[in-house]
C-alpha cells in the first residue's frame, strides 16, 4: 500500500469521553490517497469495476454545546475497484459551513440538542441556523458524487475517481435538497424532494442525466413535516407525510423537538414522475415513521412499496447516558423505535391501502440491486444493529419471493457501514454480485473493506482489504459502476 497524506486541516477538537466522539465515532482529521491497498485475506475479485462511496459524520472542532453527529462535518470515503486492485481516498466535504469554520478555527454552529441561539453565525440554506454539514447521504449522478444533508442543505459535487470538489450543484433550488434523492440508473434521471417550515412545506423535482433541473413543483402539506426518504417506480414517485414531526409550539420558539401527533395517519403521496401538484394522490396508512425505503414498483392497479416500519417512532429516553443525550440516543437506537421490514400496497383504482410486516427482526438501512430500482425485485439486504448505537453488527439477505433469509454476524466490537449491492460484470441474475462494506474494528483500532458474495452469503467475506486509517462511523453509501459514472445511464439488461 502506498499512502500520500494531504496537508492538515485546522481543528480545535479536544480529547473527550462523549459517546459520539469516541469508539467507532472517533473523528479522523487526515485526508489521504492510498493506492494498491493491502489484502489481509482472500483475493480482490476482478469481476467488479466501479467505486464504493461512503459518507461519514466527522467532527472537526470542539462543539459549542451537546454534540450530536448530525452536525459533524461530512467526510466522503471511496474505494475504487478495477482489474483486481483497489485504491482508497477520503476528503472532507468543503461546504460553506466547513469553510467558515476553517476560517474561524472553531465551531460556529450548535446542534439539534442545543437551545435556540447557540449558533454564533447565521445558517446557510432553508433551515436558518442549522448547520449544513453535508454528512447524511451520497449518490452518484451525471458523473459526479452528490453529498447531501437530511435537513435540506445544498448538494455538493465531488469527482468519483479523484474526489476533486466542484462546489454546489448549480441546479439546486433555494429551498435546498433533502438527503435521499433517488437515481434511476435506467434513465439517468435523479428524483428529489425538499421540505421546510414555510408553505407549501415540500417541493419535488427531477434532474436529467446531464445535471439539468427539468421539473420542480410544490407539494402542499398541512404544515411543517419531517420526511426523510422517498421511492420511485417506472412512472411514479412516492412522497410521504408521517405523523412524527416538529412540535409546532416549540418550533415557533426556535426549538426543534419532534413528537408523534396522535390521531394522524401516515400519508403517502403518489405523483407521476413529471406530475403537477393537482396530479398527486394521497393514500392513508397505519401511523408510523419511516427513515428508509427499499424499492417500489407497479403491479397492475397497485403501487407496491417496501421499507422499514417503526413500531415505536417516538421512544422514551434511554437510561445511562449523559444529561441531555438520553432522548437523542433513543432516536438513534433501532431497538427503541423497532423498525420492521414492511410492505405497503396502494390501489390506484380503489384508493385502498394494504400493508403487512415481512420479518419480525429489527432491521434497517436496506439496499438492493439498483438495476431493479423501480421494477419488481427479489432480493433485499438489511443491517442489524447494536442496542443504543447507530452501529451495524451484521447483514440479512432476504429472498422476498420464498421468504427465506440468510445472516452474517460480525465479531464483537466490529461495526459495518451501509452496504450496497455490487453486480458482477455480466451478472447472470439479480443476486449475482457482492455486498461491499467498510468495517470499523474497535478491538484493533483499524478499518478495512470487505466483499461478501451474495450467492454464498453466510460464508462471509471473500476478501478483507486494509484501509490506511480507522474511519469514523456515519450513515449512507452508494455503489457506482464505472460504466454508469462514464455514461450517466445504465440500461437494464
Amino acid at each position: 500500500m502506498s499512502v500520500h497524506q494531504l496537508p492538515p486541516i485546522k481543528s480545535s477538537l479536544k480529547p473527550s469521553n462523549h459517546p459520539y466522539l469516541t469508539g467507532a465515532w472517533t473523528p479522523i482529521l487526515t485526508e489521504v490517497d492510498a493506492t494498491d491497498l493491502t489484502v489481509l485475506e482472500g483475493r480482490i475479485p476482478d469481476d467488479i469495476d466501479g467505486v464504493y462511496v461512503r459518507n461519514t459524520e466527522n467532527q472537526i472542532h470542539q462543539p459549542l454545546g451537546r454534540y450530536h453527529p448530525s452536525t459533524g462535518t461530512g467526510m466522503v470515503h471511496t474505494i475504487s475497484f478495477r482489474g483486481g486492485k483497489a485504491d482508497y481516498r477520503n476528503r472532507f466535504v468543503r461546504t460553506r459551513c466547513f469553510q467558515a469554520e476553517q476560517e474561524a478555527e472553531g465551531s460556529l454552529w450548535g446542534g439539534l440538542m442545543d437551545p435556540p441561539g447557540t449558533s454564533v453565525r447565521p445558517g446557510f440554506g432553508a433551515h436558518g441556523g442549522i448547520k449544513d454539514s453535508s454528512s447524511t447521504d451520497v449518490v452518484v449522478h451525471a458523473g459526479q458524487i452528490l453529498s447531501t444533508f437530511y435537513q435540506c442543505g445544498e448538494a455538493y459535487r465531488l469527482d468519483p475517481e479523484t474526489l476533486e470538489q466542484s462546489g454546489v450543484a448549480p441546479w439546486g433550488p433555494l429551498d435546498g435538497v433533502s438527503a435521499h434523492p433517488k437515481v434511476d440508473e435506467a434513465t439517468g434521471e435523479m428524483l428529489f424532494f425538499n421540505y421546510g417550515v414555510h408553505a407549501p412545506y415540500m417541493h419535488y423535482g427531477v434532474v436529467d442525466r446531464t445535471g439539468t433541473l427539468v421539473h420542480y413543483v410544490p407539494i402542499d402539506l398541512p404544515g411543517p413535516r419531517l420526511p426523510h426518504d422517498m421511492a420511485f417506480t417506472t412512472n411514479y414517485s412516492i412522497l410521504n407525510d408521517f405523523p412524527l414531526f416538529w412540535d409546532q409550539d416549540l418550533l415557533k420558539k426556535g426549538v426543534h423537538a419532534s413528537r408523534m401527533h396522535d390521531g394522524l395517519k401516515s400519508r403517502f403521496g403518489i405523483i407521476p414522475r413529471y406530475g403537477r401538484p393537482e396530479d398527486i394522490r394521497w393514500f392513508e396508512a397505519d401511523p408510523t415513521y419511516v427513515l428508509h425505503f427499499l424499492n417500489a414498483w407497479e403491479d397492475g392497479d397497485e403501487i407496491v412499496l417496501d421499507g422499514y416500519f417503526q413500531e415505536n417512532p417516538c421512544p422514551e429516553p434511554l437510561e445511562g447516558y449523559p444529561p441531555g443525550m438520553s432522548h437523542m440516543m433513543a432516536f438513534l437506537d433501532e431497538h427503541s423505535f423497532r423498525p420492521r421490514l414492511h410492505r405497503w400496497r396502494f390501489n390506484l383504482k380503489t384508493g385502498e391501502t394494504r400493508e403487512h410486516h415481512m420479518d419480525d427482526r429489527l432491521l434497517e438501512f436496506g439496499t438492493f440491486n439498483q438495476r431493479h430500482a423501480g421494477v419488481p425485485y427479489r432480493y433485499a439486504y438489511s443491517t442489524t444493529t447494536k442496542p443504543g448505537w447507530f452501529l451495524f453488527t451484521g447483514f440479512v439477505k432476504h429472498d422476498l419471493e420464498t421468504g427465506q433469509s440468510w445472516a452474517v454476524n460480525l465479531p464483537e466490537g466490529v461495526y459495518a457501514s451501509e452496504s450496497p449491492f455490487v453486480p458482477r460484470i455480466d451478472a447472470k441474475d439479480e443476486d449475482d454480485g457482492y455486498l461491499v462494506s467498510f468495517l470499523i474494528d474497535e478491538n484493533t483500532q483499524t478499518s478495512e473493506c470487505v466483499l461478501i458474495d451474495c450467492k454464498d452469503f453466510e460464508a462471509g467475506p471473500v476478501v478483507r482489504i486494509a484501509l490506511p486509517h480507522k474511519i469514523s462511523s456515519g450513515t449512507h453509501s452508494v455503489w457506482a459502476d464505472r460504466r454508469f459514472i462514464e455514461n450517466g445511464v445504465l440500461p437494464r439488461s
